[in-house]
C-alpha cells in the first residue's frame, strides 16, 4: 500500500496536521516520507530545516501546481466550497467524515497555492512576444520602434504614383536623425562625447526630442505661442498646420519692424525677451553665418527646431512619411527653412547620412509640390553617404510620374551610382560587368542630353580638356550659350554642387572614355542626338518658382549668377525667400503710420527728436502752433548758417608737411 493511502486511512494529511518538526520539504527523501507516515518523532535538525523552508512546506510535488494552473477552470475556490451545503452531515458514519475532511483541506490549500502560481504565470505571459513578430531585446530601442511601425501599418500608398509604396523611399529612421550616431560610427563614442559629463548642479530637465538635443546653455524653455493642429485625415495621410497665438503674433509684428530697420541689434534685443521666436532665430543665424560664427549659427537653428518639436501634435510623425505640411501657409514655412538650414550644417560638418535623413523628411512633408525642390539635392547626399541602391530605387519608382531623368542631376547621378556599384569588391565579375555596361550607357545618354555640363565640370575639377573635345561643336562654347535659361540654371547648380564627386582618378578615366564614345556617335549622326536637341529647345524655357527658391537657399555662386532678372531684382528675405504667390495667411500685419518726411537728413531727424514740431520743409501749421513753428524756422536758419561755416572751415584746412631732417645720413640708432 502506498504511503499516501496509508496517511488517508489514519486520518492524517501532509501539511495539515500540527507537526512542528516533521514538516517535509521539496528535497525530502523516500525514507523521510515513510518516517512521517508511520508517525515517528523527527529529529531536531529536520525541524530547523522545516522552519527555514516554511514557504515550501505545503508542496508535495512541484509538478502538481503546473497541472493545476492549466486546469484553472476546473478548480473550485474555497469561498465557493463554503457556500455549498455540507454533504458530510448526511453521511451517517464517523469514519467517512474523518477521511473526507482532510481531503477538503488539501483541496483548499492546493487551490490557494495554485492560484498564486497562476497569477505569476499571467504576468509572465504579458512579456511574451506576439506571433508574427521577432523577439526584440529590451535595450534595443531602434528595433522596438521599427517593429511598432511595422505593426501599425505605416506603409504609404499614394494614388499619384499608381499605388506604389513610398515608405521604402521616404521612410526616415529615428536614430539617423541624430548626428552623433554617425559621428560615433566614424570616430567612436569616446571621441565624440569626450568629457561632456552632465553636471548635477543647476541641471535643467528638457523634454526628450528626436531632432535636437537640448543644451543646458540655452534659455529656460517656455512655450512661445506655437501650436500644431490636425486639419484632416484622408486615405491614411494626415494634414497638419502650425498656428500662432495672439501673443506670438505681436512678437512677429515686432520682428518685421526689426527686419525693416536693417539693424541686427534690434533682432538681438527681441530675442532677449523672446528667446524661442522662430523667425528671429533664423534671421540671426544667417547674420552669424555671414560673420563666420558657424557654431552660434548652428546653435540658433537647433534652438528653433527644438521649439518646433515641442509644439508637435501627438499624431504628427517624423518617420512614417504620412504627415503633411502645406507650404502655402505662412506659419509652416519656418519649419521647412529650419530643417533645410540644419541639413546644410550637417552636410558641411561631415554627416551626409544624417543630412540625407533630413532631406527625405523635408521631401515627405509635401512630396507632390516639393516647395524647396529637394529632388535637386537628394542625389548628392545619397552619393555622399554611399546609399547607391536607395537612389536607384527612388529613380525607378518616381520616374514614371516625375520624369526624374529630365533633370541633369539625376541623369548623371544614376550613371555614377552604377559605376560605383561596379567597383565594389564584394561583387562578382559578371555582376560588375553588367553594372559597368549600364553605367556607360546612362552616362553617354546624359552627355548627349546635357552637353553643357562637361566643360564647366572639367573646369571646376581643374582638368584641361582635350583639344578635340573643347573645339568640337557639340561640347564647345556654343553648347553652353545655346542652352535655355532654365537648363542653364539647373546645369550650373549641379556642376557647382557635385563637382567634387567627379575628381577621383577612376571616375575621370571613365568619363574620358564616355566622352570619346559620345563624339563618335555625334559624328555618326546618331538619331538620339537630334532627338535630344529638339527636347532641349521645347523644354526648359522657364523654371518654376521652387527651383529659384532652392537656388537662393543653396548659395552656390555658379547657380545664383544664372537666376533670371525678375528674381534678382526683387528683395529676398532669408526668413521667407520667394514666398508663394497664392500664400494662405491666417492673420495680417496692421498698417504702420509713416511719420515725417522721407527725404529728411540725419541732422533733421536729430532735431526732430529734440523738438517734435521741428519741420525742415516748413509745412502748414495750426494757428495755435505758429509761435513754435517760427522758433523752428529760426532754428533751421541757424543750423543752415552753421553748416555753411563748417563747409568753409573744412575747405580751408591745410595740412602741414612734417619737417624734414637736415641730416639724411644720421644713424637712427644714435642717441641724442
Amino acid at each position: 500500500m502506498s504511503t499516501r493511502a496509508l496517511r488517508r486511512l489514519k486520518g492524517k494529511q501532509r501539511g495539515q496536521e500540527a507537526l512542528d518538526a516533521g514538516d517535509l520539504t521539496l528535497d525530502d527523501s523516500p525514507e523521510e516520507l515513510l518516517d512521517t507516515a508511520s508517525g515517528s518523532p523527527p529529529s531536531d535538525s529536520k525541524g530547523r530545516k522545516a522552519k527555514k523552508n516554511k514557504a515550501q512546506k505545503n508542496f508535495s510535488n512541484i509538478y502538481e501546481l503546473i497541472g493545476d494552473a492549466d486546469n484553472e477552470a476546473d478548480i473550485i475556490s474555497p469561498d465557493e466550497e463554503e457556500d455549498k451545503p455540507d454533504e458530510n452531515k448526511t453521511s451517517g458514519t464517523e469514519k467517512k467524515d474523518v477521511i473526507e475532511k482532510p481531503d477538503e483541506k488539501q483541496e483548499n490549500a492546493s487551490t490557494k497555492s495554485s492560484g498564486d502560481r497562476v497569477k505569476k504565470k499571467k504576468k509572465k505571459k504579458k512579456t511574451k512576444v506576439t506571433e508574427g513578430q521577432e523577439a526584440v531585446p529590451d535595450d534595443n530601442i531602434d528595433l522596438i520602434l521599427e517593429n511598432l511601425e511595422q505593426s501599425n501599418g505605416l506603409g504609404l500608398q499614394n494614388e499619384d504614383c499608381g499605388g506604389s509604396d513610398r515608405r521604402s523611399v521616404l521612410h526616415v529612421e529615428h536614430r539617423n536623425l541624430n548626428s552623433e550616431t554617425e559621428l560615433k560610427r566614424y570616430f567612436g563614442a569616446r571621441a565624440v562625447q569626450g568629457d561632456q559629463r552632465p553636471r548635477q548642479r543647476n541641471r535643467q530637465f528638457h523634454r526628450s526630442t528626436w531632432m535636437t538635443i537640448p543644451k543646458d546653455s540655452w534659455p529656460r524653455f517656455s512655450r512661445p505661442g506655437i501650436s500644431m493642429t490636425l486639419l484632416q485625415s484622408k486615405d491614411g495621410i494626415q494634414y497638419f498646420t502650425f498656428e500662432h497665438g495672439r501673443d506670438y503674433q505681436q512678437v512677429q509684428f515686432k520682428f518685421l519692424d526689426a527686419v525693416e530697420s536693417m539693424d541686427p541689434n534690434n533682432i538681438v534685443a527681441l530675442l532677449q525677451l523672446n528667446p524661442y521666436h522662430i523667425d528671429s532665430l533664423l534671421q540671426l543665424s544667417d547674420v552669424c553665418r555671414i560673420q563666420e560664427d558657424q557654431e552660434m549659427a548652428r546653435d540658433l537653428i537647433e534652438r528653433a527646431m527644438y521649439s518646433f518639436e515641442c509644439a508637435f501634435h501627438p499624431l504628427f510623425s517624423l518617420t512614417s512619411s504620412t504627415s503633411r505640411l502645406d507650404y502655402l501657409r505662412t506659419e509652416n514655412r519656418a519649419f521647412y527653412l529650419a530643417l533645410y538650414k540644419h541639413m546644410m550644417f550637417l552636410e558641411k560638418r561631415g554627416c551626409p547620412r544624417t543630412a540625407l535623413e533630413y532631406c527625405k523628411l523635408i521631401l515627405s512633408l509635401d512630396p507632390d509640390s516639393d516647395p524647396l525642390c529637394m529632388l535637386l539635392l537628394i542625389d548628392f547626399l545619397t552619393l555622399r553617404s554611399r546609399e547607391y541602391h536607395s537612389l536607384l530605387q527612388l529613380h525607378q519608382e518616381w520616374e514614371e510620374h516625375r520624369n526624374l531623368s529630365q533633370l541633369p542631376n539625376f541623369a548623371f547621378s544614376t550613371a555614377l551610382c552604377h559605376f560605383h556599384l561596379s567597383q565594389l569588391e564584394d561583387v562578382d565579375a559578371e555582376e560588375s560587368e553588367k553594372e559597368r555596361h549600364k553605367a556607360d550607357q546612362l552616362l553617354q545618354d546624359a552627355l548627349i542630353m546635357f552637353p553643357g555640363v562637361l566643360i564647366p565640370l572639367l573646369d571646376l575639377c581643374t582638368v584641361q580638356p582635350d583639344a578635340a573635345v573643347s573645339s568640337h561643336v557639340f561640347f564647345g562654347p556654343k553648347s553652353q550659350l545655346g542652352q535655355p535659361p532654365a537648363l542653364a540654371e539647373l546645369t550650373s547648380l549641379y556642376v557647382g554642387r557635385t563637382h567634387s564627386l567627379w575628381r577621383e582618378a577612376a571616375v575621370m578615366l571613365w568619363l574620358e572614355e564616355s566622352v570619346k564614345e559620345v563624339l563618335r556617335r555625334v559624328d555618326a549622326k546618331d538619331p538620339l542626338v537630334e532627338e535630344c536637341q529638339n527636347k532641349r529647345k521645347q523644354r526648359y524655357q522657364s523654371a518654376p518658382r521652387n527651383i529659384h527658391r532652392h537656388v537662393l537657399l543653396s548659395e552656390i555662386k555658379e547657380a545664383t549668377s544664372s537666376l533670371p532678372l525678375e528674381v534678382t531684382s526683387q528683395p529676398v528675405m532669408s526668413f521667407d525667400p520667394l514666398p508663394p504667390l497664392d500664400s494662405v495667411m491666417s492673420y495680417t500685419r496692421p498698417e504702420r503710420q509713416h511719420v515725417g518726411a522721407t527725404n529728411e537728413s540725419t541732422l533733421s531727424l536729430f532735431f526732430r527728436s529734440l523738438l517734435p514740431n521741428f519741420n525742415l520743409q516748413g509745412g502748414p501749421r495750426p494757428e495755435d502752433e505758429l509761435e513754435v513753428a517760427r522758433a523752428g524756422q529760426e532754428l533751421n536758419q541757424e543750423v543752415n548758417r552753421l553748416m555753411v561755416a563748417m563747409r568753409d572751415m573744412l575747405a580751408n584746412i591745410r595740412f602741414q608737411e612734417p619737417p624734414r631732417d637736415e641730416n639724411p645720413y644720421r644713424d637712427e640708432e644714435e642717441w641724442d
